[in-house]
């Protein structure tokens, strides 16, 4: 099969889940053709069976904020017709899935066709989505698409609570490891010792936006600290970095926190981690915890959005409420201080981040899904006025 991906190519779950799919759809035997503004931060230079296509966004005197979604139409229209791609895959509803049916519509002016499916990772939906501003028009590239996809039942329920959505029926897809690849005996923690000086290593990755309150990671690191002599590894850049870095300063702890930037390979980083903190206000799931999970590094954090459905309370790891610092330094700190359960809750993550969400049954339930929009009609009485899709009979929506 040929697939087209469209994500965000910088920092970010979405796209190291879009990337990762990609790489290991190629893997699998399908011919895969990124589409979008730069190279995807986890794609390497070469794969085989793996293409990417830059989307060049003109710069014209006419325009203050170039048109970056007519943009990626034009090139998605390009890429389906000269490489007779199957699907288009858009990661995020707008304005990708909003491209994607433009270029479709002037596919089928030239009597060509693609199919559509639309994956959603979170701040389409509950954040961005629902702004007054984008509201109608993520509602309606969600119900145009030929199959829609959440990352969590909370984002799920979400999209139904939040739109409606009477054209469109979401499925449930979660992120994915390759388990090999955070198999923690196979890496070298790159962190000098003279660095970590004997301390525990406490870990947070993230692109630093506010939904993260990173201020709270670093609040939790300073009460751990305190009692658990430790450093706080910080990967990722946003923001917010600023803000982290001027609590730490406050609290006195800056000599113990290092902030390391936008870091592509973190497999290395997982491995000589103890604690992984994640404190975010909205999770649709989690990508950072589930990688931090695999490698056997028990997960503390807000029980929030999807985050629950990653991490299991008392036996991967512990949530509690947003903001809830105490708490959450609390079991920090009484799970760093008892060797023994620190390992038995590092083994039991580490299984169960690998038999719920391993890559080989998840690709293989992407792959179910193109092979069902793509070989039958899609749900629809046929062509409606305008050349796109007529929605679907109306679904309950879960209370």
């Amino acid at each position: 099969m040929k697939i087209g991906i469209t994500c965000y190519p910088t920092y970010g779950g979405s796209g190291a889940l879009a990337t990762e799919l990609g790489i290991a759809l190629a893997a699998r035997g399908h011919e895969v053709h990124f589409i979008t503004y730069a190279q995807p931060f986890r794609l390497p230079s070469f794969l085989p069976r793996v293409y990417f296509h830059e989307v060049d966004v003109g710069r014209y005197p006419l325009f203050e904020y170039p048109p970056y979604d007519l943009a990626l139409a034009v090139r998605m229209h390009e890429v389906v017709r000269d490489h007779q791609l199957d699907v288009l895959h858009c990661h995020y509803a707008i304005p990708h899935a909003t491209s994607a049916w433009i270029a479709r519509s002037m596919l089928r002016e030239e009597g060509r066709d693609v199919k559509v499916v639309t994956t959603l990772h979170g701040t389409d939906i509950t954040i961005v989505g629902q702004e007054r501003s984008f509201f109608s028009i993520t509602k309606f590239s969600i119900e145009k698409s030929h199959a829609v996809t959440a990352v969590s039942e909370y984002l799920r329920d979400e999209t139904y609570r939040a739109f409606g959505c009477v054209g469109c029926q979401v499925e449930v897809i979660p992120n994915f490891i390759d388990p090999s690849l955070y198999d923690r005996s196979r890496h070298v923690f790159p962190i000098p010792a003279d660095v970590t000086r004997g301390r525990k290593v406490i870990m947070h990755i993230s692109n630093f936006r506010p939904v993260k309150r990173v201020r709270d990671i670093v609040r939790t690191f300073a009460r751990i600290d305190r009692d658990v002599p430790s450093v706080l590894i910080m990967v990722g850049d946003g923001p917010e970095r600023v803000e982290a870095e001027a609590e730490a300063r406050e609290l006195g702890v800056s000599e113990h926190v290092h902030f390391l930037g936008k870091i592509d390979t973190i497999a290395p980083l997982l491995a000589g981690a103890h604690l992984f903190l994640l404190t975010s206000d909205k999770e649709s799931f989690g990508l950072s915890a589930l990688e931090a999970l695999a490698t056997g590094v028990p997960v503390i954090g807000a029980h929030a959005g999807g985050l629950p459905e990653v991490v299991r309370h008392g036996e991967t790891g512990f949530l509690f409420p947003v903001g809830d610092v105490e708490s959450m330094a609390q079991a920090g700190i009484q799970l760093l201080a008892d060797p023994v359960r620190w390992q038995a809750m590092s083994s039991a993550a580490a299984a169960d981040a690998r038999t719920r969400f391993s890559e080989a049954a998840i690709v293989a339930q992407y792959e179910a899904l193109y092979e069902r929009t793509v070989g039958t009609a899609p749900a629809t009485a046929g062509p409606d006025t305008d050349g796109g899709v007529a929605p679907l009979p109306t679904l309950s929506v879960p209370s």
